[in-house]
């Protein structure tokens, strides 16, 4: 099966681990990855780092997604929900970061 056009918008059927349930120390390696490919890549704001796990635990970096989807059948959100963070305080917050670093630019 593959999270294609139909299972993403059209299949209610679709559903998500989220959180993945996966040992705390590969959620960490995780997250430690995806801080690192974006500081690497120069990222600002917000990103979607998406990973492949093996049935070994290795993680692999499938790609970084620097426009994810904010719909509500996107993942993004979903995300910072099973975080403990709101929508609103997600868009906040972009924001807050966004005039933070338009006010550090050198004009």
């Amino acid at each position: 099966e593959f999270y294609d056009f139909e299972a993403k918008y059209l299949d209610n059927s679709t559903s998500f681990d989220i959180p993945a349930q996966i040992p705390d120390y590969v959620a960490q390696q995780i997250a430690d990855a995806a801080v690192t490919a974006f500081v690497a890549l120069g990222c600002e704001g917000l990103a979607r780092v998406d990973f492949f796990l093996t049935p070994a635990n290795q993680v692999i970096i499938n790609e970084l997604n620097t426009m994810p989807g904010f719909t509500s059948t996107s993942v993004f959100p979903m995300l910072w929900k099973a975080s403990g963070k709101s929508y609103s305080e997600v868009i906040s917050q972009l924001c807050v970061s966004a005039l933070s670093r338009s006010r550090n630019v050198v004009r």
